[in-house]
């Protein structure tokens, strides 16, 4: 069986960052620090920009660790065709999108209990995701996501939903 013939699973890494990742991996920090001085609570690497297809695989790994996932903030500018909200594993999730273009996926458990994951860009190599995502889990980091794709070499390719732009 081919990597494209696998089954579409995202796998939490809380503690195995170092391991090979690869697309459409979640690495989420489930205890967070009392003081949440960290800016982020993990990092997701999305195969593709369609959210119809990356979202259902993010929140159902999530929702068994975390318990039921409410809402789910996202950049507009970042990904195809954003519904209001989606039916996943029979709930609903709310869908908040913005021309915010910070990177990242606000995550709301419950009434207002709120995890911040970096998006890295489906582009990434596997080595500069990996170093994205460690940057991003890491309990005492203040880096911003935007920063973190930067110093990573991952940042989002210029042009709309992560395609590049044509020459004119």
């Amino acid at each position: 069986m081919s990597d494209s013939d696998s089954p579409r699973v995202t796998r939490l890494l809380p503690d195995a960052v170092h391991q090979a990742v690869r697309p459409g991996t979640a690495v989420v920090r489930l205890e967070t620090t009392h003081d949440r001085q960290g800016v982020l609570d993990g990092a997701w690497w999305p195969r593709s920009r369609d959210i119809a297809a990356e979202l259902p695989g993010l929140i159902t790994a999530l929702t068994e660790y975390l318990g039921p996932i409410t809402r789910v903030g996202l950049d507009a500018g970042a990904w195809e065709e954003l519904p209001t909200r989606m039916t996943i594993d029979d709930r609903v999730v709310h869908i908040d999108s913005s021309p915010i273009g910070d990177d990242t996926v606000l995550v709301t458990r419950g009434g207002q209990d709120l995890f911040s994951l970096l998006v890295v860009p489906p582009h990434a190599t596997p080595d500069a995701a990996r170093a994205a995502m460690a940057e991003a889990v890491r309990a005492d980091s203040v880096t911003q996501a935007e920063q973190i794709l930067i110093d990573t070499g991952t940042e989002r390719e210029s042009g709309r939903h992560g395609t590049p732009e044509r020459p004119r």
